[in-house]
């Protein structure tokens, strides 16, 4: 519950800050207060919250920026962002700094920013790695998603504007290069203004092992919404159950159970793949995406199988031994994209 939390509030709008810290304290909240994000910046030097809650229209320091500097001095406050824009670039910037959550104005059900709260609080006590907002937004269980008004929210306005939507995807792409020992991962990607993009997401684990998926949000009624919902599911895959388990059908039936308790995710296509750097190991598994691994030595085809959404855990899983120095997954038939993701081994000298 929220009894005895300390809560910060970053709000310029007086009207709405008082609503908000009003219902705070009636839930025993202990609530500060705070008029623009240069008042945040002092408020914090005082105390660390439990949890901030900020607008993105600000005066003196925009709530962007007062994000930016969150996340550089305080990584560990956690942030629920309430604005009254809808610009899905907007949400992908402050999601790319850390934001927990991104909710709408006006809160037409002020009990949604408890459900948020509540949510990133729940994910702040437990002993895992940092959660990722698509699993605030949708509220990931073994049985599915529970779907409340604010992700309804969400879906409506990406099925509504599809420029909007494309903005969030490509605001999501991670870091173009990233390296873990004596490995490095690089992507290149070439896709058309007019068409949804192919969205890449991995995740270097404490092992050494190297997770990642590719999912083609072009493809398939609802693809937006189906894509954010698949990455809320591999990242919770990796925070839980990555350790014990490292099975990409297991991963990939998972994935499908909550897609159809979900209600409105529809088949896409993607790749899933698992990297081990011990023995140069490449684990790969096709969900509609067709693929050419290259190396050094040789080309391997990865064959189209079937769609996520369509039974895809029951596609077989193809094993491919890297070269000394690594080798580049391309991949076809995806119109006028052109993706590649390249693994190779670091000069060490």
């Amino acid at each position: 519950m929220l009894e005895g939390k300390d809560v910060l509030v970053v709000e310029d709008d007086p009207i709405f800050r008082n609503m908000i810290v009003g219902f705070l304290n009636s839930q025993g909240c202990q609530v500060r207060e705070a008029d623009d994000g240069l008042d945040g910046l002092r408020a914090l030097r005082d105390a660390i919250p439990d949890i901030l809650l900020c607008d993105l229209s600000m005066p003196v320091m925009t709530g962007m920026e007062f994000v930016e500097e969150i996340a550089a001095q305080y990584p560990m406050v956690p942030v629920i962002v309430i604005s009254g824009t809808g610009d899905m670039a907007d949400v992908a910037n402050a999601l790319r700094h850390g934001v927990k959550d991104f909710l709408i104005k006006p809160l037409d059900n002020i009990m949604v920013l408890k459900s948020a709260m509540l949510s990133v609080l729940k994910s702040e006590d437990s002993a895992v790695a940092e959660q990722d907002f698509s699993n605030n937004w949708f509220n990931i269980g073994d049985d599915g998603v529970d779907i409340d008004e604010e992700l309804e929210w969400h879906i409506k306005e990406l099925q509504a504007n599809p420029k909007a939507a494309r903005e969030l995807l490509l605001g999501l792409m991670p870091e173009t290069e990233s390296r873990q020992g004596d490995w490095q991962l690089n992507y290149c990607v070439l896709q058309a203004a007019d068409v949804q993009p192919v969205l890449l997401d991995y995740t270097w684990l404490m092992d050494g092992r190297l997770a990642f998926y590719l999912v083609d949000s072009a493809a398939g009624e609802n693809s937006t919404a189906t894509t954010l919902l698949i990455r809320a599911f591999f990242n919770d895959y990796l925070r839980t159950r990555m350790a014990d388990e490292s099975d990409l059908n297991h991963l990939v039936r998972l994935i499908e159970k909550g897609m159809h308790h979900s209600g409105y995710a529809s088949p896409i296509r993607g790749i899933f793949g698992i990297f081990d750097a011990c023995d140069r190991s490449l684990q790969v598994l096709s969900s509609g995406l067709g693929a050419v691994f290259q190396t050094s030595d040789s080309n391997y085809t990865i064959s189209t199988q079937a769609w996520l959404g369509q039974s895809a855990a029951n596609n077989r899983v193809e094993t491919i031994y890297l070269a000394e120095s690594g080798g580049r997954l391309s991949l076809s038939e995806i119109g006028s994209a052109s993706f590649s993701v390249t693994i190779k081994r670091c000069n060490t000298r």
